[in-house]
């Protein structure tokens, strides 16, 4: 079968298109036709062995010689122990938690990390959803307590994770407030945005506005600036950034939680079939929609990558895998 391989951390230039062995399902695992696929910052980050954190499980080569925690395909096979998919049953899931590697023409998979696809989703656009939503679903319900009514702020609201945060913010009911470039920002109210900022030309930490939930997709700023942005009794949850502030989170962000009111930390990703099912909902009620910037055919990954590394994307960037 074909695949994007690297054996080594750095560029974009690592990354081959070969040839390998198609894999063979374990007991508790189904092999995947995979019709799509799409990129995460995790992808971006594992590449290039970037922050250090990354490397744990394969500190001086990838652990994962194919990435792709999003995949989108059909069971072509079961393993013995699977109970509740069957060849022919089309499939999406993220991966990530059972060994990545949708950036290949096959892949198993754990049968407990997949959900049926919607029938009115093609395989390209339900590509697009496994990581991204669940992390925007988790971070405003799980991790943000999410109700009717907050005022919402999304950071990085135009990127995968932010164009499904803010939809997911507004089928809760709340006055959201998005946060990106200023050519993303109609996009922004489109999807449902009660109000777009241009972070170029207005610093929403120092506006005088107060937030119930910040969701910060990229976070930049010091935690400091996030708490004065904070209602009295609000919550701030970062997704992503620098890794300085990453750490800086880690460490101040309990101490503020137990010092007042307001509460800030880190959301951590664990991939949740439960919550894809979640997901699966709003898209079949049509309240979500996945946004797709663009499509490259698998042979092309290294090109897509380097289009996500730059920042540029709006929404998803979503990977065909062909015949």
């Amino acid at each position: 079968m074909k695949a994007i391989v690297y054996s080594k951390y750095g560029t974009t230039a690592e990354l081959k298109l070969q040839d390998v062995e198609r894999p063979t399902p374990k007991n508790d695992e189904v092999l995947i036709r995979v019709h799509a696929s799409s990129i995460n910052s995790w992808d971006w980050d594992l590449l290039r062995g970037k922050p250090f954190l990354v490397r744990l499980g394969g500190l001086r080569k990838p652990r994962y010689p194919i990435l792709g925690a999003d995949v989108a395909g059909r069971v072509v096979a079961v393993g013995k122990d699977v109970t509740q998919l069957k060849p022919g049953d089309d499939v999406f899931g993220d991966i990530s938690g059972c060994g990545w590697g949708g950036f290949a023409e096959y892949v198993c998979a754990r049968e407990n990390s997949l959900t049926l696809k919607p029938a009115h989703m093609s395989f390209e656009e339900i590509a697009a959803v496994p990581q991204a939503a669940v992390l925007a679903l988790q971070g405003l319900r799980k991790k943000g307590l999410l109700q009717s009514g907050m005022k919402v702020l999304i950071n990085g609201a135009g990127g995968g994770v932010g164009t499904f945060a803010v939809q997911i913010a507004k089928s809760f009911g709340a006055e959201v407030t998005g946060v990106d470039k200023a050519r993303k920002l109609d996009i922004l109210r489109s999807l449902g945005a009660d109000h777009v900022i241009d972070y170029m030309t207005e610093d929403f930490t120092r506006n005088g506005l107060c937030y119930d939930l910040i969701l910060d997709v990229a976070g930049y700023r010091s935690i400091w600036d996030y708490k004065r942005a904070l209602s009295p009794s609000g919550t701030y949850v970062m997704i992503g950034g620098s890794m300085s502030r990453i750490v800086q989170v880690m460490l101040l962000g309990p101490l503020i939680s137990m010092c007042g009111s307001k509460k800030m930390g880190i959301l951590a990703h664990k991939p949740d079939r439960r919550d894809q099912e979640y997901m699966k909902k709003l898209f079949e009620s049509g309240q979500v929609v996945p946004v797709i910037d663009r499509h490259y055919p698998l042979g092309e990954v290294r090109e897509a990558l380097q289009f996500f590394g730059e920042g540029l994307p709006l929404g998803k960037i979503v990977i065909r895998v062909d015949s």
